[in-house]
Parts: C-alpha cells; sequence; structure tokens
C-alpha cells in the first residue's frame, strides 16, 4: 500500500513541468503525494495578492503536512515562495527543499535557506527519507554540503 502525504509544492509557474517528474519520483518509492498547490492545470483568476494568501496559498498549505520546495534557478527571487515557506514556518510545517532534476548548484531562496528542515537532491529515496522527518543538506547531486546552522526556537 503506498504511503499518503498531503503536501503543498512551492514553486514558480515556469517549473510546472517539473512537478509531474516529482511526483512520479516518489510514486517510484511507493509514496502518493497528494499536492494542494497551484500549477497551470489548477490555476485561478486571483488578482489580489492578500486574496491570495488568506483565501488560495494559507488554507492549501494548512491542509498540508508538508512544503516541498522545487528548488531552481528561478525560486530564488520569487516573493511567492519565499512567502510560501515563511508562512508554513509560522504554521510550523516540516519543510523540505528539493533540487531540481540536473541542477548543479544555484542559490536557494532566502527563507529556505532560513526554515529548512532538509534540502535534498534528485534521488526518490532521500526526498521521502527527508518528508518523514530525516534533517539532511545535500548538493543538488546529493552530495553532502557544508554544516548548517541550526534553527533556534524560543522556550
Amino acid at each position: 500500500m503506498a504511503d499518503k502525504r498531503n503536501v503543498f509544492i512551492s514553486h514558480v509557474h515556469e517549473d510546472d513541468a517539473g512537478l509531474g517528474k516529482l511526483k512520479s519520483l516518489l510514486a517510484g518509492q511507493g509514496m502518493e503525494v497528494r499536492d494542494s498547490s497551484i500549477h497551470t492545470g489548477k490555476f485561478n483568476n486571483a488578482s489580489d495578492p492578500n486574496y491570495i494568501k488568506s483565501g488560495i496559498l494559507g488554507p492549501a498549505i494548512n491542509w498540508a503536512g508538508v512544503l516541498l520546495v522545487y528548488v531552481s534557478p528561478n525560486t530564488k527571487n520569487s516573493d511567492w515562495v519565499n512567502w510560501e515557506i515563511e508562512y508554513a514556518a509560522k504554521m510550523d510545517k516540516r519543510i523540505v527543499g528539493v533540487w531540481e532534476h540536473g541542477e548543479r548548484d544555484c542559490d536557494l531562496p532566502s527563507a529556505l535557506h532560513e526554515h529548512a528542515d532538509a534540502v535534498v537532491g534528485w534521488n526518490g529515496a532521500s526526498v521521502v527519507d527527508a518528508i518523514n522527518g530525516k534533517d539532511v543538506w545535500e548538493k543538488p547531486d546529493g552530495g553532502p554540503c557544508e554544516p548548517v546552522p541550526l534553527k533556534r526556537h524560543p522556550c
């Protein structure tokens, strides 16, 4: 039986094609992902940023147990991706970055660098382990990163 997870995949629309590949990668590991993110096949016509945040993105992230961030060169400067990560952190969601397939090394969104529980390469087992709670930081090729400071939690 497949492990079912509710996730929100934070990404930029230029990377929509990668969402299916990511879901297929996880399916190959026995994980069924139910994704609440907004993408080309599930687009909306909202234009008010406050409504988009409170009426669309916020509830979708609240529903999810994990926020996956699809890391590509396009995500670094995305205000929306950074907002989604910040919101997920406030909601105490697990935050996992997944390097785009074939990515060599690009900058992480600033909020991901600050709030990620894990950042992993394009390897199904590594992504599943990170979703399930393994805190690890990897380079795009799956090799280890330099040590990352631990997040601080108020007492």
